[in-house]
């Protein structure tokens, strides 16, 4: 089976870029012919690895050059971009003859369908349906944010298959043909869980507005002076690092908190850490609750869309909090810090619940869908 796959890069070290290549490297180790067709690489190394039968196309349109400008800027700049991009992609279908395209809903989702080179289209989105709603933008960007959100119902329906990650977001989406639920798979599974006697909360991502780690670190003052001792390391890095940095000082809890990235991968990571919290805004399905699943963490979570109502079961193998809830989510990190006999039997139902999202599991329904198409 020949399968393309688009997305505008593989270079960010993010979710969506390493669930591609685990995806990817599943179906060229059984033989399959994968092609993989970026936007927006420009020569840069990939995140993570691939496997070495698998072939890159570059189509060089460069949407990001346009990313941060004004409104005016994007306006002027985004219809004829498309034009390139939709041009160039019918030519590399046609010559290509795949059996299925799968697009991870980028800047190719809107015209896809309408590229007859004879392949199935499926569509997988890796936010929720809320997305464009969520960025908080303000102005005319609001205003395009909501009108993109409401074109985005009319373009899922036009794919031979929608693919979402959760029950919680196939919900939203209403009643749409050929929509599916397939979550993401956990990309690793240890012969035994944490040991969690590790005085360490761990989070992960990218310091960005969505992961909202302000909060975290306001729910670690409040968490810190009730159970002294432990530690926060929060895994990661980008554009909001100084801002945290200068939270961080402003609330005195520097001694506790270590921001930085993992130096041998998030297999390395977890071991290391006994609670993971997550504090996000808005997400899909987060790798990180399921990976941290896997090595028996009981996970404090806001209960935000969408993903951890899907992973986490309330007061069984972790937390759920309402959402920006920081009094909740410290009384809930607490709870588990200081009870070493909860966050061990919570931590044992959390290794035990992992077992749904096993790659194998997970792989043989996309095996499955392709087949069917």
């Amino acid at each position: 089976m020949k399968i393309i796959y688009l997305i505008a890069g593989t270079y960010r070290p993010a979710g969506m870029e390493r669930v591609l290549a685990n995806k990817v490297n599943w179906f060229a180790e059984r033989g399959n012919d994968l092609v993989v067709v970026t936007t927006d690489q420009c020569g840069r190394e990939h995140a993570f690895p691939f496997h070495p039968s698998v072939r890159f196309v570059d189509l060089g349109i460069n949407y990001e050059e346009n990313n941060g400008g004004s409104f005016a800027d994007k306006l002027i700049h985004f219809p004829f971009k498309q034009i390139r991009h939709r041009r160039a992609l019918k030519a590399l279908l046609e010559s290509e003859r795949a059996d299925v395209v799968v697009s991870m809903f980028c800047n190719d989702a809107s015209f896809l369908p309408s590229i007859k080179d004879g392949s199935k289209k499926v569509l997988e989105i890796h936010f929720s349906r809320f997305k464009r709603l969520q960025y908080g933008r303000r102005g005319i960007w609001k205003l395009a944010d909501r009108l993109r959100s409401m074109m985005d119902l009319r373009t899922v329906r036009r794919f031979d298959k929608f693919v979402v990650l959760t029950e919680e977001d196939k919900s939203y989406w209403g009643d749409i043909p050929g929509m599916t639920v397939i979550p993401n798979a956990r990309t690793f599974r240890p012969s035994e869980p944490a040991r969690l006697d590790a005085k360490t909360v761990i989070a992960v991502g990218r310091y960005t507005a969505q992961k909202d780690f302000g909060k975290l670190l306001h729910a670690w003052r409040i968490a810190l002076d009730k159970v002294p001792g432990w530690n926060l390391w929060i895994v990661g890095d980008g554009e909001e690092r100084a801002s945290l940095e200068r939270q961080i000082e402003t609330l005195g809890i520097g001694p506790s908190v270590r921001l930085g990235k993992a130096a041998d991968g998030m297999a390395s990571v977890f071991p290391e850490a006994s609670i993971p919290a997550l504090s996000s805004r808005y997400e899909g399905l987060p790798m990180v609750l399921l990976e941290a699943q896997a090595y028996g963490l009981p996970i404090v979570s806001f209960e935000c869309k969408c993903g951890p109502k899907d992973v986490i079961t309330d007061g069984v193998d972790g937390f759920l909090v309402q959402e920006g809830d920081v009094q909740a989510m410290a009384e809930n990190l607490v709870r588990l810090m200081s009870d070493d006999g909860l966050r061990h039997r919570m931590g044992a139902a959390a290794f035990a619940a992992s077992d749904r999202f096993d790659e194998s599991k997970i792989m043989q329904r996309w095996e499955m869908l392709f087949e069917r198409l």
